[in-house]
């Protein structure tokens, strides 16, 4: 091929526009918005639940809408007896995204629309998903550590996912800040996971596929592990004195400093301010206002020295941790607010459906003979 004849190439995809979408938008400048609704508006303000309906219809619910969605959320929440024993029969050992992965496939078996696939199965496999993943993730969490798993299907989610780490009624403002963190993180355009869920539910794979796609998506550290990653950091760090030093240590060693940059938010990720008003309230509630302070000072160390700012993964890091929730659980915990997101996708790509499938630029040798 010619040089004059050859097409362009953005690696990673960067800047290409790959599809249309009306759920969410990601802008340099204005910020993320749900279906029109501004985070900073949205996250705080209403219960999770009412973000993943307004995700899956584009409008937010009315009372009689969301008190049918909640029951059937808890309707879905319990696991069937033979899920459990797929749990149980897990390697103890299994990492806890891994366990997810494999859950969520064996979920397909349990549910009643498998093998249809238009948008109302659709729609009743998303609100099973979205209640299921939840459940799972305690579920999956208490078997590895040796216990029975409690899943109390009348709680939202967010006070369902804590109650089943250890079976205790949690604090209302820790469910309240954990209800914020998945409005945060439902969703979030075309990032590496959702695009994945989007590329095979183009091939009309069923919608559970799609969204084992998008978890082994979100596993990585440069996507759903960063937060995870983020916290090593900070406890290698340990105090706010110690971040300058740290932080160009390791740029001289040119290493990835975990949680800053973003390929879309040039000027700071729009969910920052909410995610660091939640460590201000969670570190001041129990005492422990240092892991606010050695992110605020590496913010202005990295803005300093190379331009960028944070993203919601260096803050929700010690927000998890304060919560008490095990850092291994942060990355599933990532993708029990985010299947609102895929399953949403999932049907958009699949109501206007066109399969996704990009050339690549040839790179090998020219024409050769035996």
């Amino acid at each position: 091929m010619s040089e004059a004849n050859k097409p362009a190439y953005s690696p990673g995809l960067d800047g290409v526009i790959a599809g249309e979408s009306a759920i969410c938008c990601v802008d340099a400048t204005e910020g993320l918005r749900y279906y029109g609704y501004g985070i900073e508006e949205l996250a705080p303000k209403i219960p999770f639940e009412d973000v993943a309906w307004l995700l899956l219809h584009g409008e937010l619910p009315d009372e009689a809408q969301i008190k049918q969605f909640a029951k059937e959320l808890a309707e879905s929440a319990p696991l069937a007896g033979g899920m459990i024993g797929v749990l149980k029969s897990l390697p103890r050992n299994m990492r806890a995204m891994d366990q997810l992965r494999t859950a969520v496939s064996a979920l397909a078996g349990f549910d009643p629309d498998i093998g249809k696939f238009d948008h109302e199965a659709n729609l009743r496999k998303s609100v099973r998903l979205i209640s299921r993943l939840t459940s799972v993730t305690i579920a999956g969490w208490r078997i590895r550590q040796g216990q029975e798993p409690v899943i109390d299907a009348n709680r939202p989610l967010a006070g369902r996912f804590l109650f089943g780490l250890n079976g205790k009624g949690p604090e209302e403002w820790r469910v309240r800040v954990l209800d914020t963190i998945f409005n945060l993180y439902a969703e979030h355009e075309f990032n590496a996971s959702t695009f994945a869920a989007r590329v095979t539910a183009s091939t009309l794979a069923d919608m559970y596929s799609a969204v084992v796609t998008a978890i082994g998506a979100l596993e990585g550290p440069l996507h759903g592990g960063a937060n995870e990653q983020a916290m090593t950091m900070l406890r290698e760090i340990g105090s706010p004195g110690k971040a300058e030093t740290w932080v160009k240590n390791r740029l001289a060693k040119k290493d990835k400093i975990m949680g800053f940059g973003h390929r879309v938010y040039k000027k700071g990720d729009s969910r920052v301010p909410v995610m660091r008003g939640l460590l201000a309230e969670v570190g001041k509630r129990v005492g422990q206002m240092n892991w606010l302070e050695i992110c605020l000072e590496l913010d202005r160390v990295m803005e300093k020295e190379k331009g960028l700012f944070a993203n919601l993964d260096l803050y929700a890091a010690p927000v998890l941790m304060l919560l008490e929730i095990p850092s291994e659980l942060n990355t599933p915990l990532f993708a029990c607010a985010r299947v609102a997101g895929w399953c949403a996708h999932v049907m958009e790509q699949q109501d206007h459906n066109r399969i996704i499938r990009p050339r690549s630029l040839y790179t090998g040798p020219k024409t050769r003979e035996i």
